[in-house]
């Protein structure tokens, strides 16, 4: 059997960027979503916290380049490409989580 040529770091960075920073843009509007429709009339009255949570939960998603670009390197790439999507659905779901336990405390507790 004949091991395939390991890709270089530019090929595996570009991969993961691409892939990524696609996601980010649903993981975005589903968390802008939610915050729109829990808040409704109050988001525009809590802008400068809902933009210290979105830029935080932003960090927390760069995080999973982490896993990506060390499971690429290794002989696992091919399959871990086909379904890394099981990573961003995971975090996506627990962002959503912890979004919604934030808005709920803004929205019934009155921390604005």
């Amino acid at each position: 059997m004949t091991r395939q040529s390991t890709p270089g770091f530019s090929e595996i960075a570009t991969d993961a960027i691409r892939f990524w920073e696609l996601g980010r843009i649903a993981f975005n509007a589903i968390l802008l979503a939610l915050t729109v429709f829990m808040l409704r009339g109050e988001v525009f009255t809590l802008v400068l916290p809902l933009f210290a949570y979105a830029l935080i939960a932003n960090v927390f998603y760069s995080t999973a380049y982490i896993p990506d670009v060390f499971i690429q390197h290794s002989d696992f790439r091919s399959l871990w490409r086909k379904l890394r999507w099981i990573l961003w659905l995971a975090g996506t779901a627990f962002a959503v989580f912890i979004t919604f336990l934030v808005l709920f405390g803004l929205a019934f507790n009155g921390w604005s």
